[in-house]
């Protein structure tokens, strides 16, 4: 596939069950993707009504790969008509943008036409880091303001001395993420009964921030 010019970039994020990570990131690198992170989590939707990540408490697999916005349209396309998202139960993908991206050698530096409107956006992803244990209350104070669940990714690295950086934050093996998309009329209290359950605000108790979804399959 030809590199793309002049186009931003996009995360493609995938949730799957456990087992077709692998079978995922093979399909997007057939399709222009030059690799990505598999990521081990569990799934805590109760399926009320968007069947949050249409996945109930079980093992799951995140697949985070960054491409051009165009290779990334066509290859959450791909994934949809051959991993069926759009059907109940069989996971989700779903774009975010990216600002920049550095250290890809199969990217070109750009960030110049091809993007989104601004706005366009029905949905929005919440991000929670906070300590090992603490991610299940994530999930509680979520559902409370009107969430159908999330998914529960585990930050360890593959060493028990080993830490991971997110946003400058250190990610050490006692820490979990959260990862909760929410439609942008409800994000707000979301995150507001998020940071007033945990604490957010006190040093030490965790950090959240949200990002603005793209094309998306499997919420419905």
């Amino acid at each position: 596939m030809p590199k793309e010019a002049n186009t931003g970039y996009e995360l493609i994020c995938v949730i799957v069950n456990h087992g077709l990570g692998s079978r995922i990131m093979h399909t997007a690198m057939e399709h222009g993707v030059s690799g990505g992170t598999v990521f081990q989590g569990k799934g805590t939707a109760e399926n009320r009504l968007l069947d949050f990540f249409a996945l109930t408490d079980i093992r799951k697999e995140i697949v985070f790969m960054v491409s051009g916005c165009l290779t990334a349209d066509n290859v959450i396309d791909v994934l949809n008509v051959r991993f069926k998202f759009d059907k109940p139960g069989n996971g989700i993908v779903f774009t975010v943008d990216v600002k920049d991206l550095i250290g890809s050698k199969n990217c070109a530096r750009s960030l110049m036409a091809d993007k989104k409107g601004a706005g366009d956006e029905m949905y929005e992803a919440i991000m929670a880091i906070v300590d090992k244990g603490k991610a299940e209350n994530v999930i509680d104070a979520a559902v409370k303001a009107g969430s159908k669940g999330g998914t529960i990714i585990n930050a360890r690295g593959s060493g028990i001395h080993e830490t991971m950086k997110l946003f400058s934050m250190d990610i050490e093996p006692e820490k979990e993420i959260v990862m909760i998309l929410s439609e942008k009329g409800t994000t707000d209290a979301i995150v507001s009964s998020i940071r007033n359950d945990l604490k957010i605000d006190e040093p030490g108790k965790g950090i959240i921030f949200t990002l603005d979804v793209g094309k998306a399959y499997g919420l419905v």
